[in-house]
């Protein structure tokens, strides 16, 4: 597995801007959307959108102990499977997932505003992709949100 699995997702984009503005474009996207809309998979074998919002507000809980683990010096992450995760995904509701990621994004994006150059650089090992840095859970945070709106967007242009 590769150090950033999202990499191409974020590619010279500002990640934390990115970070910054994902739950309120999430938000006006799933506004947009017909409750049928919101519950159908995206795609044969795919999540819904609901889903997905659930998803995005549970790897928040992730990522954020990641950095609070990286910034802590504790030298190995904890992976999760997300498969896992997503067997309790029926038990939530849309507004419940989003007012969940808004509020640990806007926790994150505070921790991440105030990181300096020291605490970017700061190692940690991830046991399925190998060494990074604190800046590079925050890029891989980046380009998931990316890669999730994309998967929103198509649904609700469809409208």
């Amino acid at each position: 597995m590769t150090l950033n699995p999202y990499a191409t997702f974020l590619g010279e984009g500002d990640a934390v801007a990115i970070i910054a503005a994902t739950p309120a474009r999430l938000a006006t996207l799933v506004d947009s959307m017909s409750a049928e809309q919101v519950e159908a998979p995206i795609a044969p074998g795919k999540w819904s959108v609901r889903q997905i919002v659930t998803h995005v507000a549970d790897c928040e809980i992730g990522f954020g102990f990641r950095l609070r683990q990286a910034l802590a010096a504790v030298p190995v992450l904890q992976p999760f499977d997300q498969d896992k995760w997503a067997e309790s995904y029926d038990r939530y509701s849309l507004a419940g997932a989003l007012e969940t990621f808004r509020a640990l994004r806007a926790w994150d994006v505070a921790l991440v505003a105030g990181l300096s150059e020291a605490d970017k650089a700061l190692k940690v090992n991830h046991p399925e992709r190998g060494d990074m840095t604190v800046w590079t859970i925050v890029e891989t945070m980046a380009g998931h949100d990316l890669n999730h709106l994309a998967q929103v967007e198509r649904p609700a242009a469809q409208g």
